[in-house]
């Protein structure tokens, strides 16, 4: 039979936890020890019947030195005193160390430092009692030691339990810390999640839904103008899917880390001609006009962002402007900027400041480029998305907060 090694932590640890779990029992043993020494002292003809009465009284209330150590500390005081005044010699003095090692190990150092002088004025008392001359000096000198190590290992216990109260709560705190970061990191994920649902869907969905209705409309004068309208509603609806599943695979990557930059959705600005020739098979006639050249590689989280930017609000156009207007597109990388601006000539019946989950949706992607985003109606009519981002402190990728 194969024995099982215990860590020698975990055999260290065990005793303390009995102790702490036992101490009524513990100091019951202590007591008894107290009085069994204190009788058999008296009954070996080194004391008296008053002996053993002052031991059990000195022992017994060591019963209560957890809960009241300082009232237990001056009872004892009091009955060394008695016992000092009758001239008794007891052994149960010894319950005098216990009870200052309680006061220093759960008390104030003011609090301590005043037991340990009321001790050190008895032993001067007893010293002087119950020794004479050079015997008195030597007495008084081991009397001291002994109360001097019993309030120094209090003091060296109670630094200890500080110690480990202070590692324990700062290990709650950095526990609970550590739950707030998770549930924030889980609430951005999910923010983000539903930024890319909602583009995709929408942006998708209704390009469908205009390629469905015209191919109502044309079904029966120009049926060759309906059957490309469905062919490219059914292209648009499987690179819907392929999009959603690519996104739905980001959830999955912790099972394949590798696959991670693979799997995840990321247009960028070099499939704006592939987005603008959909709209344009929904109906939409866009013009795009590009200016300028940027002096280094946007970075690909940055792209991504000013594409949906893009999508969402041709998305915007195509439900809301009508069906006459037109949209504009304009690209311009400037000194240390990058300015989209996407205008339409529609009515301006779209969603105004930030009520419209896709507003609030281009505004939060803007900001995590420092970007400012203004939505709303145009100067000359119809409705304007304009994104301008500084470029310098983007120059690295940046994760989202």
């Amino acid at each position: 039979m194969t024995g099982v090694s215990v860590p020698a932590e975990a055999r260290v640890a065990r005793p303390a936890v009995l102790l702490r779990r036992h101490r009524l029992a513990l100091d019951v043993v202590a007591v008894a020890a107290i009085v069994a020494l204190g009788a058999g002292h008296a009954m070996a003809g080194r004391g008296s019947a008053g002996s053993a009465i002052f031991s059990v009284a000195l022992a017994l209330p060591l019963l209560w030195r957890r809960r009241f150590p300082v009232a237990v500390f001056a009872a004892l005081a009091c009955i060394a005193l008695v016992q000092w005044a009758f001239g008794v010699v007891a052994f149960g003095d010894v319950a005098l160390l216990a009870g200052l090692y309680t006061v220093a190990a759960t008390q104030p150092r003011r609090t301590t430092l005043a037991a340990a002088a009321v001790l050190e004025l008895g032993v001067l008392l007893a010293a002087a009692r119950w020794a004479a001359g050079g015997e008195a000096v030597r007495v008084f000198i081991g009397l001291s030691a002994m109360a001097t190590a019993a309030g120094l290992l209090g003091t060296s216990t109670r630094n200890r339990q500080a110690l480990l109260a202070s590692l324990e709560e700062r290990a709650a705190r950095l526990e609970l810390e550590r739950d707030q970061q998770g549930r924030l990191a889980a609430a951005a994920e999910r923010a983000r999640i539903a930024r890319e649902m909602h583009d995709i869907v929408a942006h998708n969905l209704t390009v469908m839904i205009a390629l469905a209705d015209g191919a109502s409309y044309a079904v029966h004068d120009e049926p060759e103008h309906a059957e490309s309208a469905m062919r490219t509603a059914s292209r648009t609806g499987r690179q819907a899917l392929t999009e959603m599943r690519r996104l739905l695979g980001v959830l999955g990557a912790d099972r394949d880390p590798a696959a991670l930059g693979e799997r995840a959705p990321q247009p960028g600005l070099a499939r704006l001609d592939d987005l603008l020739a959909q709209v344009r098979a929904a109906g939409l006639q866009v013009t795009y006009e590009a200016a300028g050249t940027p002096l280094t590689a946007l970075p690909e989280g940055l792209q991504l962002a000013v594409f949906r930017i893009v999508q969402e609000a041709l998305t915007n156009t195509l439900k809301h402007a009508g069906p006459d207007a037109g949209a504009r597109l304009s690209v311009v990388h400037g000194p240390g900027r990058l300015v989209v601006e996407v205008s339409d000539t529609g009515q301006a019946t779209g969603p105004v400041g930030t009520g419209g989950r896709g507003v609030r949706g281009m505004r939060e992607r803007a900001a995590v480029y420092d970007g400012a985003l203004d939505a709303g109606p145009a100067p000359d009519g119809g409705w304007r998305v304009r994104l301008d981002v500084p470029l310098a402190p983007v120059a690295a990728e940046r994760a989202p907060a």
